[in-house]
């Protein structure tokens, strides 16, 4: 039964990471329009890659995800650790010069970098960063979930202080957890929605699940349940729209990788991010080997490219077999110089991307 786990965890790791990365490249060319304008710029066709000439790149979303990965590996289990590892991963991602990173946590990194310690950097924002960097930690800690709360609040309060982001990012690394121990099999909703409420404790978010398990008993469509959330006009980014939103797509498709990161990008709005976490959370259930091959192969990244992400997973597998044993496994090494010039020429293509909302149809 051990090695059983071991084995599902595994799956689950390197699902995790390039679901996030399909759902985040997928989501991004969307990014900020709603579901009306999306259509008819994009059209009604089968999800593909447009971001470049047919081909997909991820945003802060994947980024995020990697560091986290990379910072609980040098952690060695130790939470302080990974809160330092995490905080100065963060302060030289910001150095590259990301575009499109949050408010919240652009104030956060700022903290950082004036010697405000990691414990004390988060602002008050309940935006969705949290949430995107807590699938991995959920997939990788899902054996020891009392630790995996430690991490993932960890992780939280580096950038954002608001008690809704941190209940938000639990419940989504529940969610993660709860994917990994599944087998790849979801029969019924019940069973994850109750192990997400186990771990929060915010009224608003409990409702919000109420409302969620609501609509999957009338087998609502990912558009009715978000007009009842009042987003007709897309997903913002606050984290109690995003949650509940990811979590209803995740589930209402579980088992069917293409059906749930579609139907949450058709949505409009923050699809990069929204896509993205569902992405990590159908990828952690059925496996990369459930992801389209050609949602993958599209996927132009350097230096941290699809294979890049799966020797990631590699070590992130071997970390997780040996929790207890006092060994440990290095990051992977990441080519920081190479990072600044690829976020100049992910900006130059976003900025063409600007020019062209400009311009009809409206």
């Amino acid at each position: 039964m051990q090695q059983q786990q071991v084995t599902l965890r595994s799956v689950a790791i390197e699902g995790t990471l390039l679901g996030m990365a399909v759902g985040d490249a997928l989501g991004l060319p969307r990014e900020g329009l709603s579901a009306r304008r999306a259509e008819r710029m994009f059209g009604t066709d089968e999800l593909r890659h447009r971001f470049f000439f047919g081909y997909g790149m991820v945003s802060d979303d994947t980024e995020h995800t990697c560091m986290t990965a990379q910072a609980w590996l040098a952690s060695q289990g130790d939470v302080p650790r990974f809160r330092r590892c995490l905080a100065w991963r963060l302060r030289w991602w910001l150095l590259g010069l990301p575009a499109g990173i949050g408010m919240g946590t652009l104030k956060a990194i700022l903290k950082l970098w004036i010697g405000i310690p990691a414990s004390r950097s988060g602002v008050r924002s309940a935006g969705n960063g949290p949430a995107m960097r807590a699938p991995i930690l959920g997939v990788c800690l899902a054996a020891t979930p009392d630790v995996m709360l430690e991490f993932v609040r960890a992780s939280t309060r580096i950038t954002h202080n608001d008690p809704r982001a941190e209940q938000g990012a639990l419940a989504i690394a529940a969610a993660a957890a709860f994917a990994a121990r599944c087998g790849g099999t979801i029969d019924q909703p019940d069973e994850p929605i109750q192990s997400i409420r186990a771990v929060i404790d915010d009224a608003e978010l409990l409702r919000l699940l109420d409302q969620v398990a609501e609509h999957l008993a009338r087998n609502s469509t990912a558009a009715e349940f978000a007009r009842d959330l009042g987003l007709d006009r897309g997903v913002t980014g606050y984290i109690y729209h995003t949650v509940p939103i990811a979590l209803y797509c995740w589930l209402r498709h579980r088992g069917n990788f293409c059906a749930s990161v579609e139907q949450s990008i058709r949505l409009g709005g923050d699809t990069d991010t929204v896509a993205g976490i569902v992405g990590a959370l159908a990828g952690a259930t059925v496996g990369s080997k459930g992801i389209p091959q050609d949602w993958l192969d599209g996927i132009i990244e350097w230096p941290c490219s699809i294979a890049w992400m799966r020797q990631l997973a590699e070590r992130l597998n071997q970390q997780a077999k040996q929790q207890g044993t006092g060994e440990t496994v290095r990051p992977r090494p990441h080519n920081w110089p190479g990072h600044f010039l690829r976020n100049l020429f992910f900006a130059a293509v976003v900025l063409v991307h600007g020019f062209r909302r400009l311009l009809p149809p409206y």
